[in-house]
């Protein structure tokens, strides 16, 4: 009994069963399914037990577990209208991702050609692609011209683009994400 409850009358609890048959006839008359209309009932009296504490006592009973049964079954028909249905698998069928390995097996194709670039084309790519530098900076830095370091950046580019066979126009994104994760990998095995 809830703690408003007079002791002298019934325990409004105690009167869902008489509106069962009502809820199951309701409910069959929504969904046009003797299963479908079963679980709306249950889901029904499942919320209204677990919302007890909202019913006013006094208050039409009947209406209030109308109420909820009807506002699940149009909440759940919205749900339905904006899933799609795919019973054969044709639809699921055509969605592709690719596999998680794929990106750990480009950065250590990546990381293996990195190293293969002669040191002066590496330095430049780090500083201007992961480090963030820009074109004079680097080229403060490495004791060059600007153009040398431009130049430098983009045969460094070329070469790893042939190197990982990519073709022409795909380009060369060194990423600053991706170029830092090769160096990350390079010092962890050096260090």
């Amino acid at each position: 009994m809830s703690p408003d409850h007079d002791a002298n009358t019934p325990d409004p609890r105690e009167e869902i069963i008489e509106h069962l048959p009502a809820l199951r006839a309701f409910a069959l008359n929504l969904t046009r399914n003797g299963a479908a209309a079963d679980d709306l009932v249950q889901d029904t009296l499942l919320k209204a037990w677990s919302k007890f504490d909202l019913y006013r006592p006094g208050t039409n009973l009947r209406a209030w577990l109308f109420t909820i049964l009807r506002n699940d079954f149009y909440s759940k028909r919205r749900k339905q209208a904006r899933e799609v249905a795919d019973v054969d698998g044709v639809l699921a069928a055509r969605l592709a991702t690719k596999p998680d390995h794929d990106g750990r097996l480009a950065l250590t194709d990546l990381a293996k050609a990195f190293a293969r670039l002669p040191d002066e084309q590496r330095e430049v790519l780090v500083l201007v692609g992961a480090l963030g530098f820009s074109v004079e900076e680097a080229a403060a830095t490495c004791g060059c011209a600007v153009g040398t370091v431009k130049s430098r950046a983009n045969r460094g580019r070329r070469a790893l683009a042939e190197m990982l066979g990519l073709a022409n126009g795909e380009g060369m994104d060194l990423t600053e994400n991706a170029t830092m994760a090769v160096l990350s990998a390079q010092q962890g095995s050096h260090g």
